[in-house]
């Protein structure tokens, strides 16, 4: 049962890692259809890191009162539903818009998953839970290379990683018992 837990865990650790990198993969063209200024990618980068510091801020209240499993599932949900905005937006605005959310969700689930593997596992789980956000900051923008390369938009990558997370909140609802 511990075994399936860490496995989950892992599972969410990926999840964490797939969004990270899209926005530097996918900017090039992003600008481009929004026709904005290349450096405008630092305002969103700034505002996902503004709402991830936030998250993380008060994750401890959030752990001590939902819990682990609910905050995670709570985060990766938030990161869902802001991915899925990010593939139906139009203008730069609304990506500014959806990066808080994007943001609130990632900081929480890291620190509430760190916390809870320093606390119930050996250190060696803790390099290997970096070891698989690795896996999904590496796999988020080569789905987003074949989504492009396939003649599909910047759009349809982040629409497809929405769904991964997607898929992946409910494998964590699913897996709440344990």
């Amino acid at each position: 049962m511990t075994s399936l837990l860490l496995a989950v865990i892992y599972l969410a650790f990926i999840s964490l890692g797939l969004p990270d990198s899209l926005l530097g993969s996918a900017w090039p063209l992003m600008h481009e259809s929004l026709n904005v200024s290349v450096s405008l990618a630092g305002v969103i980068s700034m505002i996902i890191a503004g709402g991830t510091i936030v998250s993380s801020l008060f994750s401890s209240k959030l752990i001590h009162k939902l819990g682990t499993a609910k905050v995670t599932i709570i985060s990766v949900g938030l990161t869902a539903i802001a991915l899925m905005g990010f593939s139906c937006s139009s203008s730069f605005v609304q990506l500014c818009l959806w990066s808080i959310p994007y943001g609130l969700g990632a900081g929480s689930v890291d620190a509430a998953l760190n916390n809870y593997v320093a606390l119930h596992y050996k250190s060696k789980h803790m390099s290997w839970l970096h070891c698989f956000w690795g896996i999904g900051a590496t796999t988020g923008p080569y789905i987003m290379g074949l989504c492009l390369s396939g003649g599909l938009t910047w759009n349809a990558g982040y629409r497809t990683i929405g769904i991964i997370q997607i898929v992946l909140v409910v494998i964590l609802g699913l897996s709440l018992p344990l």
